[in-house]
């Protein structure tokens, strides 16, 4: 029996129903397997943020990953070092460098604790890191979307994926405590010091 034309318009239209459905299961799955391994990597960067609070830095943390493995480091190191480089993400940076052998870190996801600044973005753009998943904004001094986002900049040759907000809550919770104990074992006004040299 032939069909009508209104039975194969129809035919054609379920067909892409089915294909659309199959796709959005597809997207689904994809992007909960991606949130899994965003949250396993997130953690490892707590953890490195943890290092930072034991140090009695300001606890920031960062970790490279590619290809499933993690290739770079790093924690808040500033006051430890009396560098203004000493920055997490700089020092993750680096040492995904040296276990690659190439500045180029395309291909690479960095997850930070906080927000990165316009040194940490620009090192970002540089570095050609492919995805950066921030757990806490950092609404007076980032620059991956709160003041300025220079890690998707259209004028620039290189942007990079963001994702935020993966554990935002434990990354913004650990700030807080830090800076709270700072100020009962500093006093006000020495914390109030040291928070307004990093959120600014």
């Amino acid at each position: 029996m032939k069909m009508t034309k209104q039975e194969k318009y129809e035919q054609r239209q379920q067909k892409k129903a089915a294909k659309a459905e199959k796709e959005r299961a597809e997207r689904e799955l994809r992007s909960d397997k991606q949130r899994k391994t965003d949250l396993k990597y997130m953690k490892s960067a707590i953890t490195q943020a943890k290092r930072a609070y034991s140090k009695g830095e300001v606890p920031i943390g960062c970790v490279i990953v590619r290809d499933g493995k993690i290739i770079g480091r790093g924690y808040n190191r500033r006051n430890t070092d009396n560098s203004t480089l000493s920055h997490a993400e700089i020092t993750a940076i680096r040492k995904a460098s040296k276990e690659l052998h190439d500045w180029r870190l395309d291909g690479c996801t960095l997850y930070v604790t906080l927000e990165p600044c316009q040194m940490c973005a620009g090192a970002i753009v540089q570095a050609r890191i492919s995805r950066v998943v921030m757990a806490a904004d950092n609404p007076k001094a980032g620059c991956g979307g709160s003041i300025i986002n220079l890690l998707q900049m259209d004028q620039f040759m290189h942007k990079a994926e963001v994702e935020r907000g993966i554990m935002k809550e434990e990354a913004s919770e650990l700030l807080s405590r830090f800076f709270e104990e700072l100020r009962v074992k500093k006093g006000e006004e020495q914390s109030a010091q040291i928070k307004n040299d990093w959120i600014n």
